[in-house]
């Protein structure tokens, strides 16, 4: 049986991230499994259309079926939602990716290895990071801020992130909308998903072998970023899991948890003093975490208007 996976791209004015995304994908490879048909949905946010030109250039050298679409409203749930509405109906997966990373050759091959072999309906993988910068500070490199979490494949997880995931188009037909709009601006709209599909049953795995690369710019590789996006991811979880998992029991051990958090971060605050930025930059992520865990349960999101390397979960 030859499946048809399509690859869901948002994408907004981005063209060199663009570029390398579609060359990545034009070179994927299939040796461990059946060479699979791809479809490639690109949806534009930018209602002028700008990528349009480029992704008609490239198709007569795609080896791959490419669409592309625009979506005029801003927000990247709508963008998401539309390139889902673009699937075709007899498309057995879809599989995401952002346009400011690149596959590896073996990307979706190693996706579809490991949702066969532990069923699974959702398989998501890491994200190696790429400095545009060569003058990263020491620092950021020290405190190894950018770098991916890894589990032993099959690990099985309670959510996922769009920057990387393979997901049985069949699970997603009874959600209407699928990406809830109300994080089209926020975000944290896939985190919010995939707590969703696990909270229904669905199996969430993990396939340490499935990599991507995303291009980190300079503007990320700082102190106030790393914070902000700590804040922001952990007072999403704590957000969604209140809204989704309404126990008593499950908030009071959220609100020991951000107890705990914050304890930590200023234990480590004077030997991180003394230690150097890096340790400095760790005890703090504690506290922004306890922070954003405790803005969670009083039902606050924080603001995030460009979405980064995932932050690391609960």
């Amino acid at each position: 049986m030859t499946f048809l996976v399509s690859i869901c791209i948002a994408t907004y004015k981005r063209p060199d991230g663009l570029k390398r995304l579609l060359d990545g994908i034009n070179q994927l490879s299939f040796n461990k499994v059946q060479r699979p048909n791809l479809e490639v949905i690109v949806v534009d946010n930018d209602s002028s259309g700008s990528a349009r030109d480029f992704c008609e250039s490239i198709k007569e050298n795609f080896q791959w079926s490419l669409k592309y679409d625009v979506e005029p409203i801003q927000g990247v749930t709508y963008a998401r939602n539309r390139t889902i509405a673009n699937v075709s109906l007899s498309s057995d997966f879809i599989a995401i990716i952002d346009d400011d990373e690149v596959p590896e050759p073996n990307w979706i091959e190693e996706l579809l290895l490991v949702q066969e072999e532990y069923k699974a309906d959702v398989v998501a993988g890491p994200v190696n990071a790429h400095f545009e910068d060569n003058h990263v500070p020491e620092w950021i490199k020290k405190g190894k801020f950018f770098e991916p979490k890894h589990f032993p494949t099959g690990h099985q997880k309670q959510t996922a992130f769009t920057n990387n995931v393979l997901i049985r188009t069949q699970i997603l037909h009874p959600l209407k909308p699928i990406f809830d709009e109300r994080y089209a601006i926020k975000g944290s709209e896939d985190t919010h998903l995939f707590m969703r599909l696990h909270k229904a049953g669905n199996k969430i795995v993990w396939a340490d072998e499935a990599v991507v690369t995303e291009w980190i710019p300079k503007s990320r590789t700082n102190l106030k970023w790393i914070l902000e996006r700590a804040y922001w991811g952990w007072s999403s979880y704590s957000l969604f899991e209140r809204d989704l998992y309404p126990s008593a029991k499950l908030q009071v051990m959220r609100f020991f948890k951000g107890i705990a958090l914050m304890i930590i971060g200023i234990i480590l605050m004077i030997p991180g003093v003394l230690r150097g930025k890096s340790a400095l930059a760790q005890a703090l992520l504690n506290l922004y975490r306890g922070a954003g865990t405790f803005a969670g349960l009083l039902g606050l999101q924080g603001d995030w208007q460009t979405k980064g390397n995932s932050e690391s979960l609960p």
